[in-house]
């Protein structure tokens, strides 16, 4: 059974516990219209319209974690992109507390991906209803505990592909604690600087050459750093600077 984590509790999350629904997300946004205030967990066992980035579908297979946060004291909408970098490290922070040995293999993939041993483990989708001191945030996160899928546009791979037998619920549990921790770190955006700087202490391909998909083109530089809104930094091959506030990394120089 999924559960909260006793400390997660204490502190006034509540949690809502599906077999299936269309998507966690979703509900949350249906509940944030309906009036319903957070910090409230959604988990679902399955969702049969399980959404990702930009429109595209999450696979959303037996065995593996699919839940969402409902956030409704997450500060001006303009810093809501960020709490995408805030949910990678609580993801991150809770895989390592519960398969210490995938340490070394665990990277941080620019916008909103977790990487073991350089495929896709975890994926985060952040979406908003209606503004400041009103609406909510949804926090999607989905982590593939079990299985994976095989015919994802980026390779994916799964914890139990690399020994470690964690369950969704005992990764629930502890992702119901590291949570609270990166939300307060990152203080409505106020604590943005250190959150940037922990996921840079993470991120999958920090001074290689990557190559990023944007919704016109693709571009490909060195990965330089983020700015301090979290927009991803590519030193272009000329020299040139370019900033991308959205866009996907499909590729980097360095076979993984």
């Amino acid at each position: 059974m999924i559960e909260l984590d006793p400390r997660a509790s204490a502190t006034g999350a509540r949690h809502r516990a599906y077999d299936e629904i269309d998507s966690t997300n979703a509900e949350a946004l249906r509940l944030t219209q309906q009036g319903e205030r957070g910090p409230l967990w959604i988990t679902a066992v399955r969702q049969s319209a399980g959404r990702g980035r930009r429109g595209r579908s999450w696979a959303s297979l037996s065995g593996n974690l699919h839940t969402s946060l409902l956030v409704t004291d997450a500060g001006p909408p303009e810093g809501w992109p960020q709490i995408s970098f805030v949910a990678a490290l609580a993801v991150h922070d809770a895989v390592v507390e519960v398969a210490p040995d995938l340490r070394p293999m665990l990277e941080l993939k620019w916008p909103n991906d977790l990487l073991l041993a350089g495929s896709k483990c975890a994926g985060i989708l952040i979406e908003g209803e209606g503004g400041e001191g009103e609406g909510g945030v949804a926090i999607g996160i989905g982590v593939n505990c079990a299985t994976h899928p095989t015919d994802a546009a980026y390779p994916a791979t799964d914890l139990a592909t690399h020994g470690a037998k964690v369950s969704a619920a005992t990764l629930f549990a502890a992702l119901s604690v590291k949570m609270p921790g990166r939300l307060a770190q990152w203080n409505q955006g106020n604590g943005f600087a250190t959150i940037r700087a922990d996921w840079l202490a993470r991120a999958a391909g920090l001074g290689e050459n990557i190559r990023v998909r944007l919704a016109d083109r693709e571009l490909t530089g060195r990965f330089d750093s983020l700015d301090d809104a979290g927009a991803l930094v590519l030193v272009e091959p000329d020299g040139g600077m370019v900033v991308i506030a959205a866009g996907d990394v499909v590729a980097f120089e360095s076979a993984r």
